[in-house]
């Protein structure tokens, strides 16, 4: 797949530090921090788990943890004026100077499959808070070892920590699912002694070692029965959304192809600093969401407000977020 030669030195020392992952996440050293943004953890109780029917399936979301940041307008809106970010966010009740961003793997029991959709950031993020997936599959009655399929939208830091633990695969009974064009990228050795340089030893450490029981996807292929994925880059060079379905309900798990219910969805072709494409991050979310809308399916999106599943309607030249309540308890 042909990627953007433009990327911005400033997007790519990010990418190197595992920044790219969410517009913020966990750092695992403060000093990483760019001035501004917060790195204190929220203390909510966790794990917290929602778990729910789609057809024959059943979905659990886990709380993985938490950030809180300031400054939301040098993260979402990034080629608009800060006064315009702000007063996007002021209508919408919501603070202007602080956001939130969660983190919510998935776990979808098919009946013959448990498929792990991304693993949150793993031990890694523990000791501020993060990296609660293991103690939500035991919330949710599983154990690691009863995942059998892997399926990872990218390659970024909270959606490939918690793949491995203690050196050893953290899913040891798991097959893999990830996007050709993603790892072709990310385990390229150009990358190395370049801005780059820290999310490609990421993905050395947490994604080589599972390759040889990994499938390497590309659009349109299936994923498990009822699954199939569709390219959505721009966020990264190969991120991929999952389509699921069963017995006529239908879900997408949308990762990063937007990170804010309001500056991501409402205004879908402002720039979003994490984005390596821009361009095409936003012709990603148009197209992602614009099929959302149009169809009137639930999507799962991995940094919306917990449990981090809805609906988009068409609103204002963008999409408004419409959090799930009962659809699919009745």
């Amino acid at each position: 797949m042909a990627i953007s030669t433009q990327l911005k030195r400033r997007t790519l020392f990010a990418a190197g530090l595992g920044l790219l992952a969410a517009p913020v996440i966990l750092r695992q050293k403060a000093e990483a921090a760019p001035t501004g943004e917060s790195s204190k953890m929220n203390a909510a109780p966790l794990p917290e788990i929602n778990q729910f029917k789609l057809g024959s399936f059943k979905v659990t979301v886990v709380r993985d943890g938490i950030n809180i940041a300031e400054r939301p307008n040098e993260t979402f809106g990034t080629n608009q004026d800060p006064e315009t970010v702000k007063a996007l966010l002021t209508a919408n009740f919501l603070p202007a100077d602080k956001f939130l961003n969660g983190y919510a793997p998935a776990i979808i029991d098919t009946g013959s499959d448990v498929i792990l959709i991304d693993t949150g950031f793993g031990a890694a993020g523990r000791a501020r808070g993060a990296g609660q997936l293991a103690e939500g599959l035991k919330a949710a009655g599983y154990s690691a070892d009863d995942v059998t399929l892997v399926a990872l939208t990218h390659l970024h830091g909270d959606h490939i920590g918690g793949l491995m633990e203690d050196g050893a695969a953290a899913f040891k009974n798991a097959r893999y699912v990830i996007g050709q064009a993603e790892y072709d990228f990310w385990s390229n050795k150009s990358r190395e002694g370049t801005p780059a340089e820290g999310g490609h030893k990421a993905v050395l450490a947490n994604v080589t070692p599972l390759v040889e029981k990994a499938t390497f996807i590309k659009d349109g292929d299936g994923v498990a029965p009822g699954m199939t994925a569709m390219l959505a880059a721009g966020h990264s060079p190969g991120h991929m959304v999952f389509h699921v379905e069963s017995k006529g309900k239908r879900l997408l798990l949308t990762g990063d192809t937007a990170n804010h219910y309001i500056l991501s969805l409402l205004r879908p072709d402002w720039e979003v600093r994490f984005d390596m494409d821009k361009a095409q991050a936003a012709a990603s979310r148009r197209k992602v969401f614009g099929m959302i809308a149009t169809d009137k399916v639930a999507f799962l999106g991995y940094h919306m407000p917990f449990p981090a599943v809805g609906f988009a309607e068409k609103q204002d030249g963008g999409y408004r977020f419409m959090p799930k309540t009962y659809q699919f308890d009745i």
